[in-house]
């Protein structure tokens, strides 16, 4: 099979949540010595990023989005061990979490599988996460990007605390932080100084590309420091 029949197939898998048809190719895609990372970037993310658009226009839902990921996962399984050396750039990286209080994290959820099928490395930090841990994370891996949800608004002046540590230890510039959630507006994000707002996950990988600027690549070391959103 042409490569690029194959790629476009395997973007169909995914689009059609169809987790055999996609590892039944991407072993295909081995067997051929098809480019691994092109399959993946070009095959399997490039059908996540459509399911997103779908998602976006109201076709698909939270429970078809995921099992878009699961077929996208089940084909990476395959191709990963064959990537070849150097292959993939040091990507951008983020910190996702829910903000202490709340345990809510189906939107957030969905921000991190339509980030990760994007090209960015996201540290996932689960649910009801202190504001101090989100800088310490953040720091900790070098990350450029901090995103918080929150479903309640009693929770919500947590991700102002946030941003009141990052200046508080003189880290603020180091990071761009992005909410969002039910009750978030970008008027709260004005107020607390958060650098961003995305109202649903399609909106928030826009948001995080802007952020971050240029494209996906490599970043330079912050001193001191090791290399290593939703509604």
């Amino acid at each position: 099979m042409d490569t690029g029949d194959l790629y476009r197939q395997l973007a169909d898998a995914v689009v059609n949540m169809d987790e055999d048809t996609a590892e039944k190719l991407a072993r295909q895609a081995v067997d051929q010595g098809a480019d691994a990372y092109q399959a993946i970037d070009g095959g399997l993310a490039w059908g996540m990023e459509r399911a997103g658009k779908l998602f976006e226009e109201g076709e698909y839902f939270v429970p078809e989005l995921i099992l878009c990921a699961d077929a996208m996962n089940r084909g990476i399984a395959i191709l990963k061990p064959h990537l070849k050396p150097g292959a993939v750039k040091v990507r951008h990286r983020a910190v996702i979490g829910v903000i202490e209080g709340d345990t809510h994290d189906i939107g957030k959820n969905l921000v991190r599988i339509m980030l990760e099928s994007s090209g960015f490395d996201i540290l996932d930090l689960g649910r009801d996460v202190p504001p101090q841990s989100f800088a310490d994370k953040a720091v900790e891996t070098q990350a450029e990007l901090i995103l918080m949800s929150s479903l309640m608004t009693t929770t919500m002046d947590g991700m102002g605390e946030l941003i009141r540590i990052l200046k508080e230890r003189n880290i603020r510039d180091d990071f761009k932080v992005a909410v969002g959630g039910g009750p978030i507006s970008q008027a709260f994000a004005d107020r607390i100084g958060a650098d961003g707002y995305a109202k649903n996950a399609a909106e928030a990988v826009r948001l995080c590309k802007g952020l971050v600027s240029g494209g996906l690549g490599v970043t330079a070391p912050k001193a001191g420091v090791p290399a290593g959103i939703g509604a």
